[in-house]
């Protein structure tokens, strides 16, 4: 199915719905939820995923599992879509929280395969034979950390928030405890408590999810100066040391043409 909107074929008997979307640069799928759970995968370009615990960053050719009756927001960044709507007693081992992972050849061929059937696909044969093979193969994907955690307290996620939009290095812990009224200590303390962070180390982190989407369109160097990196070599320790990959695996000279289309 492609281009079809959930709520017209939802009620399809069907464990695994699959639907291609293909989306204009920029489009921002307001907050909102699915009584399935959500395997969300983008072939091309970065998605952003809130929800009221946290923030994902899903770079190309990645993918986030929304469990179902998630209240969520999706920003595209020049993205089309690859979706699994999944009957949640399939799947009693989803994640609690949204969870980015790495998508395999055999996983992303299977996508590509099966948004290509109709919605009343028969479950014997090889359509559902794709169907019962991708639960497999989604089961089998490791957690990637393209995350940051949200405060619980109103004010300390509003802080969050704004940061995550516009994320600047000179942001220090005195004026952010200053704009909630209490001691820096104080701050420090309940923050660390909602997050499991530090401020400084939560802030770095926001930093480093922000250069995913800058890494499309602009070198390292570029993404590392406007992070407030001192050189690229300091930008890219960082970024490897905490996603594991170097940031030159997200530039947009490394990829090509996307399968996803």
């Amino acid at each position: 199915m492609k281009n079809v909107p959930l709520a017209d074929v939802d009620h399809v008997d069907i464990a695994v719905l699959p639907i291609g979307t293909d989306y204009p640069p920029g489009h921002v799928l307001d907050w909102h939820e699915h009584r399935r759970a959500q395997f969300l995968y983008g072939a091309t370009g970065v998605m952003n995923v809130d929800t009221a615990e946290g923030s994902w960053t899903v770079p190309p050719e990645r993918a986030v599992l929304i469990p179902a009756a998630t209240r969520h927001r999706v920003r595209m960044l020049g993205v089309s879509t690859r979706s699994l709507y999944i009957e949640p007693e399939a799947v009693p081992w989803w994640p609690v929280a949204c969870t980015v992972v790495d998508v395999s050849g055999l996983l992303r061929e299977l996508l590509l395969t099966a948004v290509e059937f109709g919605a009343d696909y028969s479950l014997s044969g090889r359509e559902g034979a794709v169907a019962a093979l991708l639960l497999y193969e989604i089961a089998e994907r490791a957690p990637l950390p393209f995350h940051v955690g949200i405060p619980a307290s109103a004010e300390l996620a509003s802080l969050c928030r704004a940061y995550l939009a516009a994320p600047d290095a000179r942001v220090t812990n005195a004026e952010w405890a200053a704009g909630t009224a209490m001691s820096e200590r104080a701050f420090t303390r309940l923050f660390r408590a909602e997050t499991g962070d530090s401020p400084a180390v939560w802030r770095a982190r926001a930093r480093l999810l922000a250069a995913v989407p800058m890494l499309r369109t602009a070198s390292v160097s570029e993404v590392g100066g406007r992070l407030g990196y001192a050189s690229p070599a300091s930008f890219t320790a960082a970024f490897t040391r905490t996603f594991g990959l170097p940031p030159s695996r997200f530039a947009a000279n490394r990829r090509g043409a996307g399968r996803g289309h």
